[in-house]
């Protein structure tokens, strides 16, 4: 048995790295080949650290990559499994399954954070570290091992178990899009009315009103403007779903 791990496994490694060879190999479910690449995925703009020419060594060129390879992989199997969509139709389908809210839900089911190398506390992190953590190890699979590995860990963690495309057709990613869209089309005026509202919590919030056709239909808060704008449009939607789902 000592001599089949040999084999598979390099004997150089040291205690650190050996460690994080066999989670590594845990997360992907076969055998990384050069931990260098997956060192970089969680390497956070913070530790300052540059490659021999001076280059930032850190997880945003590894995210920019896995991006790409999740993008062209899952419109090949949309293209395949959807044959009578448009283009229209499979570029959304295709932003319900690399939305933001999505790729950090991937992110966190394999605790990619516990990995993270940074000189600032993880408390600090926004919540999209979780998807930006995902996208760079996609690019790193695709580095180290191809893009047939690559394509595989994909339909493994993200096709196989969450793209069910009856489902995905009647989700929403952005209610604010959806509400200005059916005002568009129906000709109404809308107005998002953002003001600032520190409340008590000790933390900056921001309200919005939302006004359709000069009256207010929704308000909410939350910690961005953007938040609480997708916030309100949502409460407005449910206030008008039959009316947008109508035919």
């Amino acid at each position: 048995m000592g001599i089949i791990k040999k084999i598979f496994k390099p004997s150089r490694l040291s205690e650190e790295d050996g460690i994080f060879f066999d989670e590594m190999k845990k997360l992907l479910g076969f055998n990384p080949v050069n931990l260098a690449h997956y060192r970089r995925a969680f390497t956070h703009r913070s530790s300052n650290k540059t490659d021999e020419h001076g280059n930032p060594l850190n997880y945003e060129r590894l995210e920019f990559l896995g991006d790409a390879m999740l993008g062209s992989v899952i419109a090949a199997h949309l293209f395949t499994e959807a044959p009578a969509g448009d283009e229209g139709y499979l570029t959304k389908m295709r932003s319900k399954i690399v939305s933001r809210e999505h790729l950090n839900e991937l992110g966190r089911d394999l605790n990619l954070i516990k990995w993270v190398e940074s000189k600032v506390s993880s408390q600090h992190f926004g919540e999209n570290i979780h998807g930006n953590l995902f996208e760079a190890f996609i690019g790193a699979i695709y580095l180290d091992k191809g893009f047939t590995y690559c394509e595989k860990f994909i339909y493994k963690k993200v096709i196989t178990p969450y793209v069910d495309i009856p489902r995905l057709e009647g989700k929403v990613i952005s209610y604010k899009s959806l509400l200005i869209e059916w005002c568009q089309k129906e000709k109404k005026k809308f107005n998002f009315e953002i003001y600032e509202d520190n409340g008590v919590e000790g933390q900056k919030y921001f309200g919005v009103r939302l006004k359709i056709d000069g009256k207010i239909i929704a308000k909410a808060r939350a910690t961005s403007k953007k938040k609480a704008e997708e916030k309100a449009a949502q409460r407005a939607y449910f206030a008008f779903q039959e009316k947008i789902n109508k035919k």
